[in-house]
């Protein structure tokens, strides 16, 4: 499978993990919610902004002064880029941070598991998962809004052991992508293979609804995850870093 272009996928990602707000500065697109998920509360600078950069950095700064909050920059260049975005960030005091993997895969050969269930509807055991795995109940607010934006086809999947929800995921479905979000396995219930099958029954899922290819977005520092998506075919497409103001939130 030929990798893709990230200024054809990412604004499929956008739309598969809605932000509450956004605004568009050329090729760039500002997104704003309640401050949490980075996705949904940063600027996508890849592309022409449509003005100078300084004068486009300006601009993407008031709109999030607008927001009440600092703006965050999510670009495809780290801090050992020469790129100019990358030193007119550093020189604003921007520093590059998380460093976040596009993996792409197949659907092809993805198995629905009889004992996952899957509905096109977030249920109260989806969320309990959700937020058994959060650290911030707030942050965990925004997210499952987030979810229940997904617009049609979505699948919400979740598997239980001995009564009790052990792990869950979604998908999103837009034409031939399906994008995989919100993977989560219940501390009891890690390496034991749950978040394996959710994934192949949600990427089985996405293929009924006529995917023929899947992505996701997974920190590059996540090792536990990583190995999951790469047995099931998922290879790095690009990466992309968020840059922050050392008092951002």
């Amino acid at each position: 499978m030929s990798l893709p272009d990230p200024q054809d996928l990412e604004p499929i990602t956008a739309r598969a993990w809605p932000a509450a707000r956004q605004q568009r500065l050329g090729d760039w697109t500002l997104y704003a919610t309640d401050g949490h998920s980075l996705r949904i509360n940063s600027c996508w600078v890849a592309g022409d902004p449509g003005l100078g950069l300084e004068a486009a950095l300006d601009q993407v700064e008031a709109w999030y002064e607008g927001q009440g909050r600092a703006a965050i920059f999510k670009c495809p260049y780290g801090a050992a880029s020469n790129d100019p975005l990358a030193k007119a960030l550093m020189d604003r005091g921007y520093v590059c941070g998380k460093e976040t993997l596009v993996m792409t895969g197949p659907v092809e050969g993805a198995l629905v598991d009889g004992e996952v269930t899957v509905s096109s509807d977030l249920d109260e055991v989806f969320g309990a998962v959700f937020a058994a795995t959060a650290t911030d109940p707030a942050d965990s607010a925004e997210r499952l809004a987030a979810l229940g934006r997904i617009a049609d086809p979505r699948f919400f999947a979740r598997l239980e052991v001995g009564g009790q929800p052990a792990a869950i995921g979604a998908s999103a479905v837009e034409g031939q992508w399906a994008g995989i979000f919100g993977m989560r396995t219940a501390p009891n219930y890690r390496r034991q293979g749950y978040a394996a099958r959710i994934l192949s029954t949600l990427l089985a899922k996405a293929r009924q609804a006529g995917a023929t290819k899947a992505y996701l977005q997974v920190e590059a520092a996540n090792v536990g995850a990583i190995p999951i998506y790469q047995r099931a075919g998922f290879q790095v497409a690009y990466r992309y870093y968020y840059w922050t103001r050392l008092a951002a939130h």
